[in-house]
This record gives structure tokens, C-alpha cells and sequence, in this order.
């Protein structure tokens, strides 16, 4: 009965979210409440999960997992925007872009976009990326004649790669708080594995893209791109911050948590210098410096005042914030009602290792939302109990459900008609680069976190 109370939950939850057109903070709780709801029916006259057997735990449940969700991230996630905020703001983004492009020259331009998007992604969620980068990469494709389903390929799929794997994202830093990593080592590898998953599925199947395409005779329409770079052009009279200095704001905070999180390996437990650096390197005490630097450092380039820029990000936030919280409250009920155990149960009855376990679960639940997001932190709390009796490192398994929310994006997520409309492209088209580029990348991580649970034995934080 469990199992049916399941998939009516998710068939819900796809039917408000994608028919209903209702908003997925709402479609989350009222699943989630709907969830709790029938399976405590399901226990009627039989013994029900310790904390679960009431109405009141079931609202307790929600709330206690909705708050715990935002406790451990929220800090983290509003300072992550404000910091994207001055990135932007203060044109250093634009001034990366440029740097990375130039570096390579036109005949590599596929590496370029694909390294500055993802170090864009990081900071700046992806629709901004894609209206930063959508005029550019339109001139490039028209000088060069490379695909612009390729180029649509190359920033799509390394702008998610960081969004649903790279700190301080939403997605990666909920999954590490419901599987209770250590985020310093989990960036670390999920740095490493986004650029396996954006090398793989951005630069190379882009680069059979573009082949195909070469190949077909296909043209593009540019016939509005004068227009609209006259447009972008009347925004350009700005002193722009250094790519050098818009990377420091960057990498300041990255910085701290790596050497909070590393330095327990090299220095005495009882060390005075371990117990600043582990403060120092605390993710919202690294993320709380890292914005007050950029504040800092980008005043001179502003086109506003901080306080409005902070105010606007905090706005931005909000919602991002709302549907993360829910989504942990969703998964906390599957979790506690028993329904998380049956899941993993019934895949590990088939003998599906742990890592593909958490990869599959995941990618169902992003092809069935459309949201990244809702699917990380849906998973997040499934497998978590699963993956910390695997053998396997907890940190691989978070970085496979990381990897299982990349790619088979479908018309339900937002982000396909994004891709769609900066880029010029068609549905089919879209389809090839965003859809299948990403699968391609969720999938080249997965079987680099393979490799990886292979060597945890000796690797530094997997053991």
C-alpha cells in the first residue's frame, strides 16, 4: 500500500505542477501533507513508524523538516546571491567572459563558453547566464558558423552541472545537510565531478552537435541580432571591475572552506590554529566574509547603492528558498513514514548498487517534476539512511543524487523554454542540446563517482 501511496503522491505532485500550473511550494506541501495523510491510513489497526502515528506528527514532520532544511542552508544560499549580485552588478562577469573567450580564440570558442559558464554558474543562477551570454554566443555562431544548438549545448549543460553540484547553490547544499557530509570535501569532489560532467556533456557531445549540424547544412536565423546587440550596447558605459578582482570574490570563500575543511587532516585535533581555521572555514562564516569582500572591493564599479543590491538579492532569494524548505519537508515525509525504506529496499531487491541507486531515484524525480531542486532534495532524504549503511562513502552517494538531477529536462521545467527563447532554438533543437547534453553529463559523473568509490580506501575525506 505504501508503494501506491507513493506513486499517487508523485502522479499529484506532476499533475499540479505541470497541468495546474500551481506554484511548486504549494504543489510540495500540499503533497506532502496529502502523503503523510494516506499513509497513516495505510497503518490503520497496525503498528506505524516511531513519531509517525498521529495527525500532529505528521504536521510536526513537515515543519520540523522544512525548518531544518532552511536552517542549514539558508544562511548560505541568500549570501551565495548577494555574492552573484556584485559579480554581476559591478560587469566582472562580462569581463570573464571576455578573458576566457579571448584566451582560447574563435576555433576553440566551445571550450570557452563552456569554462565561463561554468565558472558563471556558480555565483549566478542560470537564467541570468543565458541572457548574459545569449547575444554574445549569437555574434560567435554567426562569425564562425559553429551550431547554435551546440553553443546552447556548451552553456546549458556547465551552468547546471554547477548549479546542482558546486557550493553555494540551493540544490548541492541541501543534499549535503539530509546526508550530513562534510560540504568542504563534498565541494572538493563535486568541483572536480562537475567538470568531468560538463567536459563530457558540453564540450564533447556539443562538439557532435556541431558536426551533425556542419554536416546537415543547417543555418540559423540572426535576422534580429543587430537589434538586439544596438540594445545591449546602450548598457555598456560602466567602468567595469577586472575579471582578476571579480574572480577573488569568487574564490575568497571557496578558499576558507577548503582550509577549514582540509586542515583537519594535517593539524593536531586539539590545535588552537585547527579550531580558527574549522571557524573560519564554517560555510556561513566563509560565505559572510566572502560577501563583505565583494562589497568592498566592488563599490567603485557599481551602478547603485550596496544596500540595494543586498536588498535585491535578499528579494531573489525568497522563493528559491520557499521551494527548497518544501522540498525537504516532502522528502522528510517519505522518509519518516516509511516510505523512503521501501524504496531503496525494493532497488537494492534488484541488486542496484547503491551510487546507481541514488542516480536513477533522482533522475525519475527530475524528469517528473522539472525541477533540479525538488528532485535533489526529494532524494536526499530517500537515500540518506540507505547510503550511510552502503560501505560507500556518503559523499559519493551525495554527488551521484547530484548527478541524477542533471539532464532529460522536459517541457515541465522552465529552463527548457529559457534555453529555448535566449537561444533561438526550436523545441527539437532544444531537445538535443539541453536535454540529451545534460543526461550525457549526469551520466559521466555517475561512472566518474564509480571510478572514484574504487579508491575511496585512500582518497582524503572518503575513507
Amino acid at each position: 500500500m505504501l508503494m501506491i501511496v507513493f506513486l499517487v503522491s508523485i502522479a499529484v505532485l506532476l499533475l499540479c505542477i505541470i497541468k495546474v500550473k500551481l506554484n511548486a511550494f504549494v504543489s510540495l506541501l500540499a503533497c506532502a501533507y496529502g502523503t503523510g495523510l494516506l499513509a497513516l491510513l495505510t497503518y490503520a489497526g497496525s503498528e506505524a513508524p516511531e513519531g509517525f502515528a498521529s495527525l500532529a506528527d505528521v504536521s510536526n514532520c513537515i515543519t520540523n523538516n522544512f525548518g531544518s532544511t532552511l536552517g542549514s542552508i539558508g544562511i548560505v544560499t541568500g549570501l551565495g546571491v548577494m555574492l552573484g549580485m556584485f559579480m554581476y552588478e559591478s560587469g566582472g562577469i562580462d569581463n570573464i567572459v571576455d578573458k576566457v573567450l579571448k584566451a582560447v580564440g574563435p576555433k576553440r570558442s566551445q571550450y570557452a563558453v563552456s569554462v565561463a559558464g561554468f565558472i558563471t554558474g556558480i555565483p549566478v543562477f542560470g537564467d541570468v547566464v543565458y541572457i548574459m551570454f545569449a547575444p554574445m554566443l549569437r555574434v560567435l555562431s554567426r562569425k564562425t558558423g559553429y551550431s547554435m544548438a551546440a553553443y546552447g549545448c556548451a552553456i546549458s549543460v556547465a551552468t547546471t552541472c554547477t548549479f546542482a553540484l558546486v557550493l553555494p547553490t540551493a540544490p548541492p547544499l541541501a543534499v549535503a545537510a539530509a546526508m550530513d557530509i562534510n560540504v568542504g570535501i563534498f565541494f572538493f569532489y563535486a568541483l572536480i565531478s562537475a567538470f568531468v560532467g560538463m567536459f563530457v556533456g558540453g564540450i564533447i557531445y556539443g562538439g557532435i552537435i556541431n558536426k551533425q549540424d556542419q554536416k546537415a547544412g543547417k543555418t540559423w536565423d540572426f535576422s534580429d541580432l543587430d537589434a538586439e546587440l544596438a540594445a545591449n550596447a546602450a548598457k555598456e558605459t560602466q567602468t567595469k571591475m577586472g575579471a582578476g578582482k571579480a574572480m577573488s570574490i569568487l574564490l575568497v570563500p571557496i578558499f576558507l572552506i577548503l582550509i577549514g575543511s582540509f586542515s583537519a587532516f594535517l593539524l593536531p585535533e586539539d590545535s588552537t590554529l585547527l579550531a580558527a581555521l574549522s571557524f573560519l572555514g564554517g560555510k556561513n562564516v566563509a560565505m559572510t566574509i566572502g560577501v563583505l569582500y565583494a562589497a568592498f572591493i566592488s563599490r567603485k564599479y557599481l551602478p547603485r547603492s550596496i544596500t540595494e543590491i543586498m536588498s535585491d538579492g535578499a528579494d531573489k532569494v525568497g522563493l528559491i528558498l520557499l521551494i527548497t524548505g518544501a522540498g525537504g519537508a516532502y522528502g522528510g515525509v517519505l522518509k519518516a513514514c516509511g516510505i523512503a525504506n521501501l524504496i531503496t529496499g525494493t532497488l537494492q531487491g534488484f541488486h542496484m548498487p547503491i551510487l546507481i541507486m541514488c542516480f536513477v531515484i533522482a533522475q525519475v524525480l527530475r524528469i517528473a517534476t522539472g525541477s533540479t531542486t525538488v528532485a535533489l532534495t526529494t532524494t536526499a532524504a530517500i537515500v540518506s539512511s540507505a547510503a550511510a549503511a552502503s560501505g560507500i562513502s556518503p559523499i559519493l552517494c551525495a554527488i551521484a543524487v547530484c548527478a541524477g538531477g542533471i539532464g532529460l529536462s522536459l517541457p515541465n521545467d522552465s529552463g527548457f523554454w529559457a534555453i529555448s527563447r535566449f537561444f533561438h532554438l526550436n523545441e527539437v533543437d532544444t531537445i538535443r542540446g539541453w536535454t540529451l547534453g545534460g543526461f550525457v553529463a549526469g551520466v559521466a559523473i555517475l561512472i566518474f563517482v564509480c571510478l572514484l568509490s574504487l579508491c575511496q580506501g585512500f582518497l582524503p575525506g572518503l575513507m
